[in-house]
């Protein structure tokens, strides 16, 4: 089974930086995506990125795109969310999830999920 560890949150004022982790552990698979999503306290889940293992490719919410890069570390199973000129409304708990395959799928077809990762960002 596939175990999800998101990791590098913390407190952040605004403009600061912040790179999140999810490593994977247990993964039997080539071909597989990882995203990240995100959730503020009284608001729905909201898909922030997801890249794919197969080649790369990667996908980011157009409302973050200039401030968020994903990328992905194979051999360790490991993708990033580097996040620069962080601003309040950031703040959420961020969530990596994994799939099995070579797209991302619609927010509910994710077969595992991590526990989170509290991102608070300061005015």
């Amino acid at each position: 089974e596939v175990q999800l560890q998101a990791s590098g949150g913390g407190l952040v004022q605004a403009g600061g930086s912040l790179r999140l982790s999810c490593a994977a552990s247990g993964v039997s698979f080539d071909d597989y995506v990882v995203g990240w999503f995100r959730q503020a306290p009284g608001k729905d889940r909201e898909g922030i990125s997801c890249i794919s293992s197969t080649d790369g490719s990667a996908h980011v919410l157009d409302s973050v795109k200039d401030r968020v890069t994903i990328s992905i570390d194979n051999p360790k199973n490991t993708v990033y969310l580097q996040m620069n000129g962080l601003k309040p409304e950031d703040t959420a708990i961020y969530y990596c999830a994994f799939a099995v395959g070579s797209w991302c799928p619609s927010a509910s077809a994710w077969d595992y999920w991590g526990q989170g990762t509290q991102v608070t960002v300061s005015s």
